[in-house]
């Protein structure tokens, strides 16, 4: 029997009910989240299900949402499944003013690292991290960089030429012109 997205999300509506939610499946890899304080369980179960056999963490990140009131950030699990080579997808999403989530150190050693990159760039505190601190920002900041917090560009700058950037006046749809976010000169035409 092969191992399907429909096998999976079955085993863990089984066990977890309606705590786990939001299956999707976009370009075919299973998409899930459960509430950050089920973490550990349901990463456990995956790990430990005869059945399942996710034991290996590809990759761990976060992402900011910052228009999601008390889910701003999301803790994101990329687990695979080796022997059948099935991949998953799972999220937790945390409170931005208390972003605390359970390590996942205990079950995946290589955790550790991407934990610590987690919380470095998007404040993300790891509870019970055997070694939670800063490896790629200098210990003396105080804030994270990769939240949505500061706008991308100095929206006041004049030395910029917009259509560098492709923002200027461009030919759009069979050769008509546009002049979105170009300045204009009344009478003028570009």
């Amino acid at each position: 029997m092969s191992l399907t997205n429909d096998i999976i999300k079955q085993k863990l509506t089984e066990k977890f009910g309606d705590q786990v939610t939001d299956f999707t499946d976009p370009y075919g890899m299973l998409t899930f989240s459960a509430p950050k304080e089920l973490n550990l369980k349901v990463l456990n179960f995956l790990y430990d299900s005869p059945e399942l056999k996710f034991r290996f963490l590809t990759d761990l990140c976060a992402v900011h949402y910052p228009d999601q009131a008390g889910k701003e950030l999301a803790v994101v699990y990329h687990l695979h499944n080796l022997e059948d080579n099935v991949r998953v997808r799972f999220k937790v999403f945390t409170d931005i003013s208390q972003p605390d989530v359970y390590t996942a150190t205990g079950l995946f050693s290589s955790a550790n690292w991407m934990e610590r990159e987690t919380y470095d760039f998007y404040g993300v505190n790891f509870v019970g991290h055997p070694n939670l601190k800063r490896i790629l920002n200098v210990d003396e900041m105080d804030y994270f960089p990769m939240r949505k917090e500061y706008p991308l560009e100095d929206q006041s700058r004049v030395d910029k030429d917009d259509e560098m950037f492709g923002r200027g006046s461009m030919i759009g749809f069979k050769g008509e012109k546009k002049n979105e976010g170009a300045a204009i000169e009344e009478g003028k035409v570009n």
